[in-house]
């Protein structure tokens, strides 16, 4: 990759300004700033998913830099402007598993002149992310927030084996039996991990943009059947009962999968938390980069490559102030059933609130920028009072 200062300007909300960085962590990051203006202000790290951008922030964070703070939003490792990555399906993975990420997170502060930051605030695939970071270092990262994505710990050890013959790590029987049910189905993140995905959306039928519009659409509140509610099990008659975005028709790709939800043209030009210039943004950074760097991610995850790693870690819990916010509507909170409560009752040890927002689905800060405004700031003011105690 080169680097990027050939592309065209950002339209972005007042107080919010696109910038680079140079050498974070082999990476030349793109990052939005907000509440740059005046130096010694508390900082906010942003984190966004799949797929999406520091763009999607852009709702948020003039709010939270009113209220005081320096708000740094980057485009993470695969995405958009930040350049230093291999899309290549072939290369190396090591540079997209967690731990690097957490070391990119805090390169990027560390160059802003930040020993710790107030909050580390992660939204889908920024949400686990965010949870490593303040796993790892919380002497950096003194709260944090989950959003849309629970997490549910790092992965246990092996544990009381040494009088145990030794087993291959067994295969996850329920990709075999979705694929079985009479609706034959497959999860969505193996999907993602496959060699086709990234061409299957690059080149989908109806084009980067119209594929991106079903896709937000159909993950958003907009789309009335997003009526989630927890599942009993990691099983295949239970994860079936999920929405063909996260469990898909075997033989169909994702470009299939959301075409058949594809909002009309009334509903396009009645969308106010996503109109269709916003959504260009989004749909023309994709169209030149692809969607390979993000796929990498979950290619890390479905591998289970890195769980070694990250078994490091196995039994400890994130005990700084932590909060969760999702999107009433959003499936993302029960996909992995079990989850959301877990995160609740054992990872978390000083979890202040968790939070369903009425009229949101998956994209929860950009359907109602508001209320996460809102509830970011009560969040941030309660875990500030209690590390002043």
């Amino acid at each position: 990759m080169t680097t990027t200062t050939y592309l065209p300007d950002i339209s972005l909300p007042a107080g919010i300004r696109s910038r680079y960085v140079e050498d974070i962590n082999g990476l030349f990051m793109h990052v939005l700033e907000a509440g740059f203006e005046t130096r010694g202000r508390p900082c906010l790290l942003l984190l966004h998913g799949f797929p999406e951008l520091a763009f999607s922030w852009r709702k948020v964070m003039p709010a939270l830099a009113q209220a005081g703070y320096h708000v740094i939003a980057p485009d993470q490792r695969g995405y958009g402007r930040t350049t230093g990555w291999s899309a290549d399906y072939d290369g190396d993975l090591a540079p997209f598993r967690f731990l690097n990420l957490v070391r990119d997170a805090l390169g990027l502060v560390s160059a802003f002149g930040y020993r710790a930051v107030d909050a580390v605030i992660g939204h889908d695939f920024g949400s686990p992310v965010a949870a490593w970071c303040a796993l790892v270092r919380p002497d950096v990262f003194r709260s944090v927030v989950m959003m849309s994505a629970p997490f549910g710990g790092p992965p246990p050890l092996p544990f009381d084996t040494a009088d145990s013959p030794k087993t291959p790590r067994p295969e996850d029987p329920v990709h075999r039996e979705l694929a079985a049910l009479p609706r034959p189905r497959k999860h969505y993140q193996w999907y993602y991990s496959t060699r086709a995905a990234n061409a299957d959306m690059v080149g989908a039928p109806q084009g980067i943009h119209g594929f991106l519009r079903a896709y937000y659409h159909h993950k958003s509140a907009d789309w009335k059947e997003n009526r989630p509610y927890p599942l009993q099990s990691w099983s295949a008659g239970e994860l079936a009962k999920l929405p063909t975005y996260y469990v898909m028709d075997f033989a169909r790709t994702m470009p299939d999968t959301v075409a058949e939800e594809m909002p009309s043209p009334a509903e396009v030009a009645a969308n106010r938390w996503l109109p269709e210039s916003e959504l260009a943004f989004y749909s023309t950074e994709y169209a030149r980069t692809g969607f390979q760097g993000g796929l990498q991610w979950y290619r890390c995850g479905t591998s289970g490559a890195f769980d070694s790693e990250l078994q490091l870690f196995a039994g400890r819990t994130i005990d700084i102030p932590s909060c969760f916010i999702s999107g009433r509507q959003d499936w993302g909170t029960y996909q992995r059933p079990g989850v959301f409560e877990t995160m609740q009752t054992s990872v978390c040890t000083n979890m202040l609130s968790c939070h369903l927002v009425e009229g949101a689905g998956h994209w929860v800060q950009q359907e109602q920028p508001g209320e996460v405004g809102r509830l970011l700031l009560d969040f941030l003011r309660q875990a500030q009072g209690g590390r002043s105690k």
